[in-house]
C-alpha cells in the first residue's frame, strides 16, 4: 500500500533525475496463496517475525537478495547504500536512460544478475529503501526454470552467454569490469 507515492517521493527526495542510483525495494516471499497484505513495515516485520512472511528466496537463493541486509533494512529510516556482490538480483527502480537488460538473457537466468552487474560498473550508487517492500507470492513453476533445472544443455548455454557477458564487460568498461570476472572464478 502506498508504494507508487512513496516510490516518487523517493525519487524527488533522492534527485534521482540527477543522479545515477538504482533505489532498491526489499523482496519478500510467503509461501501461503492467500495473504493479508501488510499495510505497513511493523506491519510486514510482525509477519517476518511470525514465520508468514520470509526474506525473498533465503531458502534457494540467498545470495540473490542478501547484499540488500535486511537486518539493516529491520530499523533503517533513511536510505542506505549497499555494495555490489556477485549474484546480486534485487528490484530496483531506475532512470530510464540507464543501460538496458541484456537481451542474451531471455528465459530463466542471469537478466537481473548482468543488470546490476552493469549498473555498478557504470557506478550507479545501490540504495535500499527503508519503507519500501514487496511481497512475492507462490505460483507454479515457469517454463523456462523447468527447462533451467532439467537440460544440461540449457545450463550450458547460460554458462556460455555469461563467459560472453563478461568478455564484453571486459571490453567496453576495461579495468573497471575484472572484479566481476574475478569473483565469478572465485566462486
Amino acid at each position: 500500500y502506498g508504494l507508487y507515492d512513496y516510490l516518487r517521493n523517493s525519487i524527488q527526495q533522492l534527485e534521482l533525475p540527477q543522479r545515477k542510483a538504482a533505489l532498491i525495494v526489499p523482496a519478500f516471499e510467503t509461501l501461503h496463496y492467500r495473504l493479508t497484505f501488510p499495510k505497513s513495515k511493523a506491519e510486514l516485520l510482525s509477519m517476518l517475525d511470525m514465520g508468514s512472511l520470509y526474506t525473498f528466496r533465503y531458502h534457494v537463493w540467498p545470495k540473490g537478495h542478501a547484499p540488500t541486509d535486511y537486518a539493516k533494512w529491520r530499523t533503517a529510516t533513511v536510505p542506505y547504500r549497499v555494495a555490489w556482490q556477485p549474484d546480486f538480483e534485487p528490484y530496483v527502480v531506475v532512470r530510464r536512460d540507464c543501460p538496458k537488460y541484456d537481451q542474451r538473457f531471455v528465459g530463466f537466468g542471469w537478466n537481473k544478475v548482468s543488470h546490476i552487474m552493469e549498473l555498478d560498473v557504470q557506478e550507479y550508487e545501490l540504495l535500499v529503501l527503508p519503507n519500501a517492500f514487496m511481497i512475492h507470492m507462490p505460483h507454479a513453476p515457469s517454463f523456462d526454470i523447468s527447462k533451467f533445472r532439467l537440460s544440461a544443455g540449457y545450463r550450458g548455454c547460460l554458462q556460455m552467454l555469461r563467459e560472453e557477458f563478461h568478455q564484453d564487460l571486459s571490453r567496453r568498461y576495461g579495468a573497471a569490469a575484472l572484479k566481476y570476472l574475478t569473483a565469478e572464478r572465485s566462486l
